[in-house]
């Protein structure tokens, strides 16, 4: 065993103990706090299920792939892999979705390609971007966005842009 494996328990056991400590009902305030996490799901569940809802509409109805097709050529000019355009489009709206998208592109063209690291670069230096609007923003009851899509998807773009440029600094295509 590591000294990692000992860190949640110790930090479980200190938690117990400064609980006790300040003489406070430490199971009752669990218990409590857990209640109220099961509300939030409660509330968050039906955004929840519309998000994973339209993101399958989208792959099945083949719109992905229409836009795929209409942009790849652009994409390929730039120096953007095209394997790594399904991937841009459906990382924004969900993190599973991205994953899957990220294991079918590594066996297809194996993690050591261009496009693989790209794809690797990008999957950890971007967010899902509606997934966490929709529960952070649901959570606590904002309807109204503001700019914050507006900046995600900027943020998120750029993450798509520098992976790019990151592969081919540290692997030398520059």
């Amino acid at each position: 065993m590591t000294a990692a494996s000992f860190v949640i328990p110790v930090m479980i056991l200190f938690i117990i103990s400064w609980g006790l400590y300040k003489r406070v009902d430490v199971f009752s305030e669990f218990a409590k706090g857990a209640a109220e996490n099961l509300i939030t799901c409660a509330e968050l569940l039906p955004t929840l299920i519309a998000l994973i809802t339209a993101v399958g509409m989208f792959r099945a109805s083949g719109a992905e792939g229409l836009i795929i097709g209409a942009v790849s050529g652009l994409f390929d000019k730039i120096g953007f892999p095209a394997e790594c355009l399904p991937l841009a489009l459906i990382r924004p709206v969900s993190g599973s979705g991205a994953l899957a998208v990220y294991e079918s592109l590594l066996e297809d063209i194996g993690p050591d390609s261009f496009a693989g690291r790209v794809a690797s670069v990008m999957l950890g230096s971007t967010e899902t971007t509606f997934y966490t609007l929709a529960v952070y923003y649901g959570a606590v009851g904002i309807k109204k966005t503001r700019h914050t899509l507006a900046a995600s998807l900027a943020g998120d773009m750029t993450g798509f842009i520098v992976s790019v440029l990151t592969v081919n600094i540290f692997f030398g295509q520059i």
